[in-house]
């Protein structure tokens, strides 16, 4: 997955308590058995004004003027602004993913429902949790300026605003550690283990070599 150390980018402020998975990547387009093509559909019922079904060509679907991130001011936004509870609901993992896709590489909230927060981290999107005053303040300034802009940086753990503020948060070190380096679950496996898999793996052909042939079906 991508790293992340520090990133400056658009802030859209999606001002709604409680958002759920089902909001963020609704269920029918859960079918699909890869991990890829869910940023078209990210929160779909709330950016369109007709029912998404998988395989729609979403460029030609008609857009709700009215969800803030369909206002011009918003696209390209890659750090979202949420209120407490976000995430909550199913725990599916494709609503980081959706997210990510979308474009999004943060989102900032007072709180976050825990597998969320669990998924969100394995997969490269920063969840990052402020006091409900200080979200209060970027949401009003958010609204209030256009190209609205703010710094995360994982490596030192603020938030820095454009006047220079700079409010701390909290990750757990083994996760810190693993987005700064973009490690999901399997990569760290692999990065750690990587000698006692490659020797595993070539004593079991020199053991069993009729295996080489059938890997090489298998992945064709």
């Amino acid at each position: 997955m991508e790293k992340f150390t520090v990133h400056t980018g658009l802030v859209a402020p999606l001002d709604r308590s409680n958002v759920d998975t089902d909001a963020i990547i609704p269920k029918q387009f859960l079918k699909s058995i890869y991990r890829t093509g869910y940023g078209p559909n990210c929160f779909d019922e709330w950016r369109y004004l007709d029912k998404g079904e998988p395989g729609m060509d979403c460029s030609k679907r008609p857009l709700n003027p009215d969800f803030v991130l369909n206002e011009p001011r918003y696209q390209g936004a890659s750090i979202l602004l949420a209120r407490k509870n976000f995430g909550c609901g199913s725990s599916r993992e494709h609503a980081p993913w959706a997210l990510i896709q979308y474009g999004f590489r943060c989102v900032i909230a007072p709180s976050f429902a825990d597998i969320f927060y669990s998924n969100s981290l394995k997969n490269g999107l920063l969840p990052v949790v402020l006091p409900e005053l200080v979200l209060d303040r970027l949401f009003d300034n958010c609204k209030a300026t256009v190209d609205y802009k703010l710094t995360v940086d994982l490596d030192k753990q603020v938030v820095v605003e454009p006047d220079g503020t700079a409010t701390p948060f909290e990750v757990a070190p083994f996760r810190r550690w693993a987005l700064m380096n973009g490690f999901d679950d399997i990569g760290i496996t692999l990065s750690q283990n990587k000698a006692a898999i490659e020797a595993f793996e070539a004593k079991r052909l020199a053991e069993k070599p009729w295996l080489a042939k059938t890997l090489v079906q298998n992945r064709g």
